[in-house]
């Protein structure tokens, strides 16, 4: 009996040995446009003219992570799903003729994006980031789109 005990003790103590990762942790690395990536509270403009209150816009990065490429997502209001070039130092994007992944018969155009840090004063008295995106479409090509607004940050008083 006691050679059993002797003999499985060992295995175990064997399997906890061998089961220990003696290797490098990974190298994870960031989103190479992480400053210019996140959720947005914007208002659409036209002509200077509010035409729609607040909607939630979104930019992330693409899957290549390759520090050009960006998304920038209305969630179908227009609809518009595009992949912008990014200058990640500038904090700007642009964009001609891109794909409209939620519907590709209409065209879209961003004329200008730009990010400014600590630029703008969420409805909640907040200090935050500012977005701006002047957008182009071609179910519409004689009118220019201003989506413009802040940085969601997350507080309550600051949701729409």
């Amino acid at each position: 009996m006691k050679y059993i005990i002797h003999v499985t003790t060992s295995l175990i103590l064997l399997m906890v040995i061998s089961s220990c990762d003696l290797g490098q942790e990974p190298d994870i690395g960031g989103v190479v446009l992480q400053e210019m990536t996140g959720e947005w509270w914007v208002n659409i403009y036209l002509e200077g003219q509010p035409i729609f209150g607040y909607t939630l816009l979104s930019t992330y990065n693409t899957s290549a992570n390759n520090g050009s490429d960006l998304f920038v997502d209305d969630h179908a209001v227009w609809p518009c799903k595009v992949v912008a070039t990014a200058d990640a130092p500038s904090k700007s994007f642009i964009g001609a003729s891109l794909q409209n992944y939620y519907d590709e018969s209409i065209q879209v155009n961003i004329i200008e994006g730009k990010i400014l840090n600590d630029q703008a004063i969420s409805t909640g008295g907040n200090t935050t980031d500012s977005i701006f995106v002047r957008f182009a479409f071609s179910d519409d090509p004689d009118n220019e789109y201003v989506y413009a607004g802040y940085r969601r940050t997350g507080f309550l008083e600051d949701e729409h």
